[in-house]
């Protein structure tokens, strides 16, 4: 395939974010976290074939989903009883995702998911999130279910975890012909409480991998934002990309970016912060990339709404501008 840009971070998809994205000339659509029932602690198919006929009619095309319900497998992430069941539960939502014909399922593997400390004054005002590591006990701002912060859970015990999730759905995902693709953590710190943090630089992605045991299922979500916040910045980016893109592990690409990095960083407006964006595009291109584009967070501009359709049109056009000059 080509690269191509799409619209993401939905949870539902209505007339009129649909008519944004076709105005747009963007043909393909990722949900993250859909609106679909979950009370079994798995995703049924006739939802999922409802929601890619949803797009199709709509003329989008479903290009992935991206997290489940924190209660399909926090069990899984912190190690706890009973992550059997939802291991299990966690491999008839992969076989459901693959029989309604959606070829990635984006995953995160962070207890204490996102985590944001204040939010900021930006570039004319716009606002942005922040972080800064010495504010963590101040509470997260980011409202999201995740686990408590104050549970013990080190290093190796998340790689324990992580090693299960991968020897239990890794080969049910081969099996059926589809990737999952791994997040990085947001922000890339060693811990946020008591809670480990494994996916906060290029040298533990390629430790998952091996431990993945290369599998051909087992590819990542380059969220070059989250890895501009790791220590090096715009290095930490160029080294995901020299690593894994040759490689063909890169599902797809969050296209955003911040001003510092770990122990505190805020997000901006892409063209101002760690990373020359046309020289990662061209990177991106040079090494093989093949998968699609989105935007990703975007600041809250003047008379948004609230999924932010303005700052999302500034940040999708300048995509598309970087991949008509930059695409090759």
């Amino acid at each position: 395939m080509t690269i191509r840009v799409i619209i993401g971070q939905l949870n539902e998809l209505d007339d009129e974010t649909a008519l944004f994205a076709r105005q747009l000339g963007i043909d393909g659509v990722q949900f993250n976290t859909p609106r679909l029932p979950a009370d079994q602690g798995f995703w049924q198919l006739d939802d999922l074939v409802a929601l890619r006929r949803r797009c199709a009619d709509a003329g989008l095309h479903l290009e992935a989903l991206e997290n489940v319900p924190m209660s399909f497998y926090d069990k899984v992430l912190t190690g706890a009883p009973g992550r059997e069941r939802q291991l299990e539960n966690f491999q008839r939502t992969v076989r459901n995702v693959a029989a309604a014909g959606i070829p990635i399922l984006g995953y995160h593997f962070m207890p204490t998911f996102v985590w944001r400390t204040s939010v900021e004054p930006g570039r004319g005002g716009a606002l942005v999130t922040a972080f800064d590591e010495s504010r963590v006990a101040d509470g997260n701002l980011v409202d999201y279910p995740q686990v408590d912060p104050s549970l013990r859970i080190g290093a190796e015990q998340m790689w324990d975890n992580y090693r299960t999730f991968c020897e239990a759905v890794m080969p049910v995902a081969e099996e059926c012909g589809i990737r999952l693709a791994l997040h990085p953590d947001d922000p890339p710190v060693e811990a946020i409480g008591g809670v480990a943090r494994l996916f906060n630089s290029p040298a533990n992605f390629r430790r998952a991998y091996e431990l993945a045991g290369r599998s051909e299922a087992w590819a990542i979500d380059l969220c070059l934002g989250t890895t501009s916040e790791m220590a090096g910045g715009a290095a930490a980016v160029e080294d995901m990309i020299d690593y894994f893109v040759p490689r063909g592990r890169v599902a797809y690409v969050h296209f955003r970016d911040v001003q510092g990095t770990v122990p505190a960083f805020c997000e901006c407006f892409l063209g101002e912060g760690n990373y020359d964006p046309p020289a990662v595009m061209r990177r991106l291109v040079a090494a093989g990339f093949d998968g699609f584009l989105l935007d990703d967070h975007v600041p809250r501009v003047v008379n948004d709404t609230e999924w932010g359709h303005r700052a999302r049109a500034h940040a999708i056009g300048y995509i598309q501008a970087l991949l008509a000059v930059h695409g090759g």
